[in-house]
């Protein structure tokens, strides 16, 4: 084993993480390099597993910090534009620097996001060991990941993490399938563990994004008719309004429902970092069966024919 990086396992390394800058859609790189260099290359395999983690829990505990703050200014913003109101303040203007504000916050976070993936794709370009803050060096005692010694990466915690991975991409949304997909395809025939949580996170991922595009559909399904009622009586006709507020109350439904489903997949994909050979309900099951049936099919063999 040669511990020392080589060009291609640098490479991957920063090409790993600079995949983050693609903000969700290059997720399936880590993955894929992974794939490639497991069992070449300590340096390398560490490097696209440590950059796979930061782009499924970074962006996670990125874009819920984002949503806290924006919120947490939005309701600090009211009661500051009632008081100017009242007092016959300029509220047009105030509301113009909040904005500006948003949007400084706005820039601020995504600035934060994008420079530990560049200052990472840097070190490793020089071949430096480079360690994201708070998660490099836990993710390096969990893989039993150390340069100095002759051993590979523990086999059982790499699988591990790239299917829990999987599992906390369900926020990403769209592109967080790509996730458990690439994993699926690349390892699902070495590994029986990758190949079952990815396809029930998969599956369950696109569940997820269905029961949220449905929601928009019904709204907007809605909204269609109580426009179409307008347009041919002047105003709202009762059928029409009944539509759309039946409508509006099923979307809220199911986008309050929607954050349930996103921290089901968080605890699933704790579970597996865990040790459990988690299954999502009904989806696990039925993925189970699946599997196991594809697999005595494809290791049945031909039946006989008569001679």
């Amino acid at each position: 084993m040669n511990n020392q990086p080589t060009t291609e396992d640098r490479i991957w390394a920063a090409l790993s993480h600079l995949s983050a800058l693609a903000f969700g859609m290059g997720i399936l790189l880590p993955i894929i390099g992974w794939s490639e260099q497991r069992r070449k290359s300590n340096y390398a395999s560490f490097q696209c597993l440590q950059a796979l983690g930061y782009q499924s829990l970074g962006y996670t505990v990125w874009i819920l910090l984002t949503l806290l703050i924006m919120i947490v200014l939005i309701f600090v913003m009211i009661p500051v534009i009632s008081m100017a109101d009242a007092n016959g303040w300029n509220v047009d203007s105030i509301i113009a620097q909040w904005m500006i504000i948003l949007f400084a916050v706005m820039m601020g976070f995504i600035g934060l996001y994008v420079i530990f993936p560049i200052i990472a794709a840097v070190s490793c370009a020089m071949g430096g060991d480079y360690r994201y803050p708070i998660m490099g060096n836990r993710l390096a005692r969990y893989l039993e990941y150390d340069l100095t010694r002759e051993a590979w990466l523990n086999e059982d915690h790499e699988d591990r993490w790239v299917a829990a991975m999987g599992h906390f991409s369900i926020l990403i949304i769209l592109w967080g399938m790509l996730a458990p997909l690439t994993a699926w395809i690349v390892q699902g025939n070495r590994n029986l563990f990758i190949k079952l949580q990815s396809i029930q996170t998969l599956v369950y991922q696109a569940g997820v994004t269905l029961l949220y595009l449905a929601s928009l559909f019904v709204y907007f399904f809605g909204f269609f008719l109580l426009v179409v009622t307008m347009g041919v009586t002047g105003e709202p006709g009762m059928f029409g309004f009944i539509i759309f507020i039946v409508a509006s109350l099923i979307a809220i439904v199911i986008v309050l429902l929607i954050p349930l489903l996103h921290i089901l997949g968080q605890w699933a994909g704790y579970r597996v970092l865990k040790g459990d050979d988690y299954r999502y309900p009904l989806i696990g099951r039925l993925v189970d069966k699946w599997i196991s049936k594809t697999s005595f099919t494809a290791a049945s063999p031909p039946p006989r024919t008569a001679a």
